[in-house]
């Protein structure tokens, strides 16, 4: 069956898909978990902590969206790439989905008794609920950029030989430091949009904080990365129209990054990191909160795109098996399915936009006290 797109073409848009994807999740989700790592020193009180809950509540789940469509586009485009994740970085995943479960349940329980305890240990559950599962994101992206010690047989049955503890390296654990002032700093910017008086300034304050703090660490990561950890390579002619086999390459590792090496002018990609942070600095001085948290979007999404790009075209490297790590070239789906797939995509994505941008156009404006005592059904 003749197909309109070319299996190399529709490869690579599944990546980019999938990066797409990815930003939004770590934009849109990303400020809702940042808000509740912020809760406890940008709320003081229960009628601040009741009102940082209803600027996020009603979109929680639209946000949640961009996590579904992340894991439903790696199950159907990556298959491979969903098997090895979920078999080697189970225990991992498992800890992020059940700080993620404390969110909704903390959402709907936490004001329905007017009992200081009860109201303190679902304050703690939120909080766990926003640092646990982005700071175990920052740890996957980490350890993927080092390479995950995984192989196949020849039957393609995975088989991982890692530990659990291995996963906590410096290098993991600084990405997963990494994210989470990422996601802080997007709930800080969020917050000076949605709030006023005291809890605004106190966001704004941490707005500074973590984009100072994301400056000089990201900072400190790209020149590790790039100076002094070997890079994979694809050292065997690439096969984009081949088959979806990870076994018919080999690979190597060598000091530098394969796209950087390849096209030095993707260095402005991580340079866009730092000159977003610094615009997002600039516009937090002049109280512009609009502009602050479109900068600092602007920011996280070039972060995500240097993360994507330094691995190109490396999906998940393998640090025991170099020749068997997973590339866009040779885990994907078959070539009908990335396109029905392709088709689909054209067709609801744009819905789910529609509706996502319909929601905060209702939700606009800032959550005060009066709101909060008066809305039927706030938090």
């Amino acid at each position: 069956m003749h197909l309109p797109l070319d299996y190399e073409i529709l490869r690579l848009l599944w990546w980019a898909i999938l990066g797409v994807l990815l930003i939004g999740f770590a934009i849109l989700q990303g400020f809702d978990l940042g808000v509740a790592i912020l809760s406890p020193v940008v709320a003081k009180t229960d009628i601040e902590r009741r009102i940082l809950l209803n600027t996020t509540g009603p979109v929680w789940e639209s946000n949640q969206v961009w996590l579904i469509l992340g894991g439903g586009a790696v199950f159907a485009a990556w298959p491979a790439l969903y098997a090895v994740s979920f078999s080697g970085l189970y225990l991992g995943m498992f800890l992020a989905l059940f700080t993620f479960i404390l969110r909704p349940v903390g959402f709907k329980f936490r004001s329905k008794r007017d009992n200081p305890t009860w109201r303190r240990n679902w304050d703690i559950a939120l909080f766990l609920g926003g640092f646990g599962p982005a700071l175990v994101l920052g740890l996957a992206l980490g350890n993927v950029i080092l390479g995950v010690p995984y192989h196949f047989t020849p039957d393609m049955e995975v088989v991982y030989t890692g530990a659990f503890y291995e996963l906590f390296t410096p290098f993991p654990l600084l990405c997963g430091v990494l994210c989470v002032l990422v996601c802080a700093r997007q709930g800080a910017a969020y917050l000076c949009i949605k709030t006023q008086g005291d809890v605004q300034q106190r966001a704004s304050f941490y707005l500074g904080i973590t984009n100072l703090s994301i400056i000089v660490l990201f900072s400190v990561l790209s020149f590790w990365a790039l100076k002094y950890m070997d890079g994979f390579e694809v050292t065997s002619p690439l096969t984009p129209n081949g088959p979806s086999n990870p076994l018919y390459k080999t690979v190597t590792q060598s000091p530098g990054w394969m796209a950087f090496k390849a096209y030095p002018l993707l260095y402005a990609v991580p340079g866009l990191v730092l000159i977003f942070s610094l615009v997002t600095q600039f516009f937090k001085s002049l109280d512009c909160s609009g502009l602050s948290f479109i900068s600092s979007s602007l920011s996280t999404a070039m972060l995500l795109a240097t993360f994507g790009v330094s691995l190109f075209p490396f999906l998940l490297p393998s640090s025991t098996h170099l020749g068997h790590s997973l590339t866009v070239f040779d885990a994907s789906s078959s070539h009908l399915t990335l396109f029905i797939m392709l088709l689909v995509t054209v067709l609801f994505l744009p819905i789910v936009l529609t509706y996502i941008s319909w929601a905060y156009r209702v939700m606009r404006g800032p959550v005060n006290q009066e709101e909060v005592n008066q809305r039927e059904g706030a938090y």
